[in-house]
């Protein structure tokens, strides 16, 4: 390999080792050694040095031990021929890199983040650091997001598992110009891939480019800008480290397999824009660890060979030297050998509409002032009917506007809308319906300046005034619908033909019989039950991420992410028999109150490679389903109160178990099979199966307010089936309890009747 690289990297790391070490001093002078350090929001302390070290990291003075074992890692700057011709002296030096920037990163958090430049002295990363002054605490200017928050984490970790985020790009710079910036940006966003955004180049930043150029930055379009210094590029990499814990189920401290587990299931890459300095090519080693190779758009010393990577390591493709009429080509070039050398798998929706179109924009808010006009909502009505007919009664590609446009709508206005997809096939089955009715949402939600929200007649739709001026109107619904049902549904799916309606006598009509179908359609999915069918479904899904975990699905328990239903997996299965998706023929039962047949044991032991022997689909307490990381509760046995507590991922109080949401989805997740603990969709807490071995719906005694409020109408139900319709009163919360005896007295005084039950022991 190229001893330049070899130098600059061991160079680089040996420069932050030390300014890390001159930090953590200062802070231990100023702040003491008890002074608790860790990053907001996430379960894993400071997570890279986590899993590399597996060194829990709670106070300033536990760096300490880090920084030694840094310091450890580093090798002399090569000199004249010393030097070895292989990757291992870069790699230590990469690793130290890592480390050494992520307690900087902890130290920062010590001081405080504010707006201010730091004044003191200067980071190689590009950003300053002193104690605070006069009483006004220090910040760091370099610093936009910061870490990744495990709630975010695992929201993203369904898209991950299922494809439809391929993997991620951490990009370190700053783009030839401007419009080259927007344009990679946008390249990676239609390929719904996830981006990280770092670095500058003599002060500027891919972030300020974008930024200058109104695009929007942050979770909801996959494009997250951490800070404007190199350091901060280390949030990507505990962003895979964290992958690896949560999803892979492997401990702190296994660091040959969390970098094994990023090299086989994380698709990452850098893109490095710009000039290459010392920090950069040691942070460039340090992602050379997780298997995730570097391309630079200039000109730099390639390493070509395979081996810590899939494909090539350093890849250097100089931006004027790249086949292209122009800068934009030349951009989208760049892109495609990014993911040409790390391997992504990309799957590309190519819809005929006037705005940039992918998963990327699926979480896209459209906010009042850049609004056009809105369907839905507090002011008009909106609904979505999907329904099935014989092949000679749809006219493929046939799409239909009955009424007026919103050309004449006042800005920010809003009007009733009606969207009626008629849709036929050979395989298709009246069950399929409202599976493919729920996808509208996820179909138009993915065009840039488009928000969609709700399902069925409480559809919410914004058009927001850039997606308008670009020429976004009426018809471009049915065009996304009628492209994405053939993409996502050809095997079920010959012929898809979309009206929308808007002209009020019409809409009334059509509303009226979509809401006879919803009525139907919620009549026949109570009706099935678990005791009615001889079929469960598997859904190995999340087995991309963890490996053994096992995932059962039936007419009374929806999948843990809340994803999937049981006529989900029959569609799903229908549409590819080969997929993630399997019947499971259920056999003889074996114990009908606990949840066990023959078969849903049998693909227990072959579904998770022999690590999970039986799951119980009705109770917490005996051989529980395991999770990967992608639920939206967490279950969890409190035994002094003999019921159980949920805690929504959206959740971030303390609760009665002395853990946070994070904290306690180390425990549900990575599919470990662990009694009193289980992670789960929020639905399945309305459905009668719920730990129904175990108690059912009135073991739960504690509950995040937020599935209070969002799901009022459902508990109020499931109440009055219980018998009691006043339960949820006697149910706690964080503003009541956080601790355990907060908790006892709360039910105690409202008369729970968990505590009057036999033990769950």
């Amino acid at each position: 390999m190229s001893r330049y690289i070899a130098t600059r990297a061991i160079r680089g790391a040996n420069a932050l080792v030390t300014e890390a070490e001159v930090m953590l001093n200062k802070a231990l002078a100023e702040k003491g050694a008890d002074t608790p350090v860790s990053f907001p929001n996430t379960a894993y302390y400071l997570p890279t040095i986590l899993g590399m070290t597996g060194k829990t990291i709670e106070k300033i003075g536990d760096l300490k031990a880090v920084m030694e074992y840094t310091r450890g890692l580093l090798h002399p700057v090569p000199a004249g021929r010393h030097w070895t011709p292989y990757l291992g002296e870069t790699l230590d030096s990469g690793m130290a890199t890592l480390l050494a920037a992520e307690t900087i990163e902890a130290i920062r958090f010590v001081y405080g983040l504010q707006p201010e430049p730091m004044q003191g002295f200067h980071l190689a990363g590009g950003t300053s650091f002193t104690s605070p002054d006069n009483g006004k605490e220090a910040s760091n200017d370099g610093h936009l997001n910061g870490p990744i928050d495990d709630i975010q984490l695992r929201s993203w970790g369904i898209q991950l598992v299922d494809g439809r985020m391929p993997g991620f790009a951490a990009i370190v710079g700053c783009a030839k110009s401007n419009e080259v910036a927007v344009k990679i940006v946008r390249e990676l966003q239609r390929r719904n891939i996830l981006t990280f955004l770092s670095g500058n180049v003599n002060g500027r930043s891919i972030i300020h480019q974008l930024q200058e150029e109104g695009v929007e930055l942050g979770y909801d379009t996959y494009t997250v800008p951490f800070g404007t210094d190199t350091i901060s590029a280390i949030y990507a990499l505990g962003f895979a480290t964290r992958s690896a814990l949560t999803f892979g189920g492997l401990k702190p401290g296994m660091s040959r397999e969390i970098l094994l587990y990023n090299k086989e299931r994380v698709f990452a890459f850098v893109l490095a824009l710009g000039e290459v300095d010392d920090l950069k090519y040691a942070a460039a080693a340090g992602a050379i660890n997780f298997g995730f190779p570097v391309i630079a758009d200039t000109v730099i010393p390639e390493i070509l060979p395979t081996g810590v990577t899939t494909y090539e390591h350093v890849v250097s493709m100089p931006f004027d030297a790249i086949d292209g009429k122009d800068d934009l080509e030349k951009a989208e070039r760049l892109v495609q050998k990014c993911i040409e050398v790390r391997g992504v798998k990309v799957k590309v929706s190519n819809v005929d509409v006037p705005v940039p179109y992918g998963s990327a924009f699926e979480g896209e808010v459209v906010r009042k002032a850049d609004l056009r006009v809105e369907f839905g909502g507090k002011h008009s009505r909106a609904f979505e009917y999907l329904h099935m007919a014989k092949l000679d009664e749809v006219t493929d590609g046939k799409i239909e506007v009955v009424g007026h446009d919103f050309s004449k709508v006042e800005a920010q206005g809003s009007m009733d809308l009606g969207i009626i997809i008629k849709v036929a096939g050979r395989q298709m089955q009246q069950d399929f319906e409202p599976v493919l009715e729920r996808q509208v949402h996820y179909f138009v939600n993915g065009a840039s300046g488009i928000q969609h929200v709700g399902q069925r007649d409480i559809a919410w739709i914004r058009i927001s005034n850039a997606a308008a001026d670009k020429g976004f109107n009426l018809e471009s619904f049915g065009k996304i619908l009628h492209a994405r049902f053939h993409e996502d549904f050809g095997a079920i799916v010959d012929k898809v033909q979309v009206t929308i309606v808007t002209e009020p006598t019409l809409h009334a009509e059509w509303l009226e019989k979509a809401r006879a179908a919803y009525d139907f359609r919620n009549k026949r999915l109570a009706d099935l039950t678990d005791d009615k069918v001889d079929e469960f479904y598997s859904c190995t899904l999340c087995q991309s991420f963890a490996p053994n975990h096992v995932c059962v699905v039936s007419p009374e328990r929806l999948g843990l992410c809340g994803a999937y239903n049981w006529l989900d997996c029959k569609a799903s299965f229908s549409i590819n028999p080969t997929g993630p998706n399997q019947p499971i023929k259920l056999g003889k039962s074996v114990d009908m109150k606990k949840g066990y047949w023959e078969g849903t044991n049998d693909y227990a032991k072959i579904g998770s490679h022999g690590v999970v022997q039986e799951v119980s689909m009705y109770s917490i307490m005996e051989n529980p389903m395991t999770a990967c990381g992608c639920f939206e509760c967490i279950v969890m046995l409190i035994p002094e109160s003999n019921g159980v507590m949920v805690v929504s991922r959206e959740d971030t109080a303390m609760t009665p178990a002395g853990m946070t949401f994070s904290t306690l989805a180390g425990i549900a997740g990575g599919g470990m099979q662990t009694p009193g603990v289980m992670g789960v969709g929020k639905f399945y807490l309305i459905s009668p199966k719920f730990i129904s071995s175990d108690g059912g719906f009135k073991r739960v005694v504690w509950m995040s307010s937020v599935l209070k409020e969002s799901m009022a109408e459902e508990f109020k139900a499931v109440c009055e089936r219980e018998g009691d319709p006043d339960f949820m009163s006697r149910i706690a919360d964080a503003s009541v309890a956080t601790t355990v005896d907060e908790l006892l007295a709360y039910l105690e005084a409202h008369n729970h009747p968990a505590m009057a039950m036999e033990p769950m022991f």
